[in-house]
């Protein structure tokens, strides 16, 4: 199994990068590159993922058709929320999600994301000759998004207005 850390510095408060961690159209927009879609298939399409809730996400990666169904298992707003594979490619896959407020309009995310290849021992090769480094550039390519979008005004467009 694969661990990989990633800690971004983010400008924006706690709740909004949460959020946006959480939103469909968000993560869309940071995996543009590999033609990723949200599909219908009883779960999730747009909007903000809960607790329980599942996504069907469908990529080109390796020059082949993935699908991948994850569902949210935990979820602690505005602090924390783990995503699991349900289904996929991998033979196992978690994604923590940890917020910190550094302070009211800065927060500090901490991804710890967790896989495992099958097939054995060729599976375990795979991980440390390509996978580790694909999946890294990923998160890496992931979390600019997020934070650019958050840091902008252009968050505005991926989640609801708030209500008082």
């Amino acid at each position: 199994m694969v661990t990989l850390e990633e800690l971004t510095s983010i400008r924006a408060p706690i709740e909004r990068c949460f959020d946006l961690a959480r939103s469909v159209e968000a993560h869309l927009a940071g995996n543009r590159h590999w033609g990723e879609a949200a599909v219908a298939m009883g779960g999730v399409t747009s909007g903000l993922i809960g607790l329980g809730e599942r996504v069907t996400w469908r990529a080109r990666h390796f020059g082949v058709r993935q699908t991948l169904t994850t569902e949210i298992t935990a979820m602690d707003r505005p602090g924390y929320f783990q995503d699991t594979m349900i289904r996929g490619a991998f033979r196992s896959m978690n994604h923590d999600h940890y917020f910190r407020s550094l302070s009211p309009d800065e927060t500090e995310m901490r991804d710890v994301f967790q896989f495992a290849a099958p097939l054995g021992i060729l599976g375990r090769v795979a991980e440390f000759a390509v996978l580790r480094r694909y999946m890294r550039s990923l998160l890496c390519e992931r979390n600019a998004v997020i934070r650019e979008i958050a840091e902008s005004t252009v968050w505005r467009q991926y989640l609801p207005p708030i209500e008082k």
